[in-house]
């Protein structure tokens, strides 16, 4: 009997899209207009980052992107009161908690899902009192998703950024002991009951190589997405991609060449 293959999602990033606008000042190009223009593609949901210091994302976007998407809206955010608070107002889909520096240009790593302690706690729970999905975004490491899956979190996304940069550098002994690592974090993840995800820094190539490990459900890319779009169009890039998980999804199960 074949197995069942469950199903792979792609959540579209548009803060870039938004970097592009603050650089200029004004309205355009407008993130939500991406958001929906990648839906038309074949998103299956949208992401978008309220970082504490507006970078990129406003409130207002976050507001219109609750109001007019019919997809889900994943709220990325630092675990602080303010994100909660505004959490809470907003009532997104879900909600994926990461660590935040503001000196960092994007998220340099995993959340200290042990570290955080009680208050990260309750703050999951809030969240989860709301109806709100809670996601960790969480390097595969052991220890933080057993912690992860303790404090009630619906979801982990696996930091994929460290295995992309292995990759990039050419150092392919490290690629592959971090693949190895995320393919044994997903597997952990979803024998705890959680939701496995995964995203950053995921290119066509990267991005087909996660979508063969049967436990992750979802991919969340952004940047490489925004910059494709400049050569092909956005809907171009995220058909290409939809085209590269579906390549990668197809893999599990079939025969292996000897």
């Amino acid at each position: 009997m074949t197995a069942i293959v469950p199903p792979i999602r792609l959540g579209v990033n548009v803060d870039h899209v938004a970097t592009i606008r603050n650089a200029r000042g004004g309205d355009l190009p407008d993130p939500v207009r991406a958001a929906q223009l990648a839906c038309a593609a074949g998103a299956d949901g949208i992401t978008a980052h309220l970082r504490e210091d507006r970078r990129h994302i406003r409130d207002s976007d976050m507001r219109r992107l609750r109001e007019q998407l019919t997809v889900p809206l994943n709220f990325e955010m630092a675990a602080t009161d303010e994100m909660v608070a505004i959490a809470l107002e907003q009532r997104p889909h879900a909600a994926c908690l990461v660590p935040e520096r503001r000196e960092e240009r994007t998220t340099e790593g995993g959340l200290d899902v042990i570290g955080g302690g009680i208050d990260l706690a309750h703050k999951v729970e809030k969240l989860g009192a709301a109806g709100i999905r809670v996601s960790l975004f969480v390097a595969p490491d052991a220890e933080q998703i057993a912690r992860a899956a303790d404090i009630g979190a619906a979801v982990i996304e696996l930091h994929t950024g460290a295995w992309c940069e292995f990759l990039a550098a050419g150092e392919t002994d490290k690629a592959e002991a971090e693949l190895a690592r995320l393919i044994a974090a997903a597997g952990q993840g979803s024998a705890l009951g959680l939701e496995i995800h995964a995203g950053h820094g995921l290119d066509f190539a990267t991005a087909e190589v996660m979508a063969a490990i049967g436990p992750i459900r979802e991919l969340n890319i952004g940047h490489f997405l925004i910059g494709e779009s400049i050569f092909v169009g956005l809907e171009g890039a995220v058909r290409q991609m939809r085209a590269a998980m579906a390549r990668g999804r197809a893999r599990i199960g079939a025969p292996q060449a000897a």
